[in-house]
């Protein structure tokens, strides 16, 4: 080819390897120069340059380098032959990465709600109600503290029966506030003081222990946060606000 041809500095630049690299394979035959200068100076043909690229390919496929030059000495194969059989491999690998990817986001998930549960189950438990908004609001609350972590280990375990039951207590619940809250019982009164009791309690039997602080901060975050506010809201209008006052009341009857 006299002075045509690429150098080895020029593949290793073209193809994103290592002159060393390329020297390797030159001594264990895998990849050899097929032309040389007058001066004996190694250059690399075209062909050269698909058979480096044929190897690359099924080198990030995984290949040992053994095995890559059976794969390309192989009488009667050409180039478009090893071309479609990448692609039927890479195909493969797509779909194993997209499979890993799928599973990875679904653990997040769960992992970021605290919750097992498929699409279906968390529709059929929550609705369109969002309980990682909560987790996400607790967490920059308290910094990711104790109570939140005792939160994330407590209800990464829980089942779709166990949320059944937290969604029918909190329920049962925030319809005492509401029927109390409609009978023109105060906030600060013993009917809504219990009522808020038991709220605290549910949460530390269910997610972490909640004390009389705590309670405040979320009741203050209830009122605060339109997000909250319109799962009490939607039963009555200025329930929010009387849920608030109830566990305030009670946390001042408790001398906290």
């Amino acid at each position: 080819m006299g002075t045509g041809g690429y150098s080895v500095g020029q593949v290793a630049r073209l193809a994103g390897v290592t002159v060393r690299t390329l020297h390797h394979y030159d001594e264990i035959g895998l990849l050899s120069p097929g032309e040389r200068t007058g001066g004996g100076y190694r250059r690399y043909t075209e062909a050269d340059l698909d058979r480096l690229q044929q190897v690359l390919f099924y080198r990030e496929l995984g290949f040992p380098l053994e095995e890559i030059a059976a794969i390309l000495d192989e009488p009667g194969v050409d180039t478009l032959t090893h071309l479609r059989r990448q692609r039927e491999l890479l195909s493969r690998k797509v779909g194993r990465l997209q499979t890993m990817v799928a599973a990875v986001d679904k653990a997040m998930e769960a992992h970021k709600m605290g919750v097992s549960l498929t699409p279906e189950e968390r529709f059929e438990v929550f609705g369109d109600f969002k309980p990682e908004e909560y987790a996400e609001e607790a967490e920059q609350r308290w910094g990711g503290g104790e109570a939140f972590a005792e939160s994330r280990r407590r209800t990464a375990a829980y089942r779709k029966q166990d949320w059944q039951r937290i969604k029918a207590e909190s329920e049962e619940v925030l319809n005492g506030f509401a029927a109390a809250f409609a009978d023109g019982e105060p906030a600060d009164g013993r009917r809504a003081m219990e009522l808020a009791e038991r709220h605290r309690e549910h949460i530390s039997k269910w997610f972490y222990e909640c004390t009389y602080e705590i309670h405040k901060g979320l009741a203050d975050m209830y009122v605060a946060d339109e997000r909250f506010a319109v799962n009490f809201e939607r039963v009555a209008q200025g329930l929010t606000a009387y849920v608030r006052d109830a566990i305030h009341a009670n946390a001042a009857r408790a001398g906290a």
